[in-house]
């Protein structure tokens, strides 16, 4: 089976975005970000914070590895706001918290798709 995309790059690329979404997403996030991106109001300075976090970590990272991409965190960006827009709305509108029998299920489904947003920026970086 061959690849036009050089596996040991996609491989670098995840690792390096899989860091950044640990720290960024985990590490860095508190509960006022957790939590206040899932509200009903009151969203849009947790989401931000918790986004521009991603952005930041991105960015040096980025920057360190590969500047030729200092676009890339900015897409992240774009793309981590709308998930989390989502899945807030769902969660808020829904009633989606941690006693709903979905939490865990869009939980997942918000991860997977930053997983699923990495593995894309991932194969971007690795073709060029």
């Amino acid at each position: 089976m061959s690849s036009a995309v050089p596996v040991g790059a996609l491989i670098g690329w995840m690792l390096l975005l899989t860091f950044k979404h640990i720290i960024a997403d985990f590490v860095l996030q508190n509960g006022w970000m957790a939590y206040g991106k899932d509200s009903k109001s009151g969203w849009a300075l947790p989401l931000l914070v918790h986004c521009l976090i991603h952005l930041t970590v991105g960015m040096m990272l980025i920057l360190i590895v590969a500047p030729r991409f200092w676009f890339v965190p900015l897409i992240d960006f774009a793309i981590h706001m709308t998930i989390d827009r989502i899945k807030g709305f769902i969660s808020a509108n829904f009633g989606v918290n941690q006693e709903h029998p979905w939490f865990w299920t869009l939980i997942g489904v918000d991860q997977a798709l930053h997983h699923f947003t990495d593995f894309g920026l991932s194969i971007f970086m690795a073709v060029n």
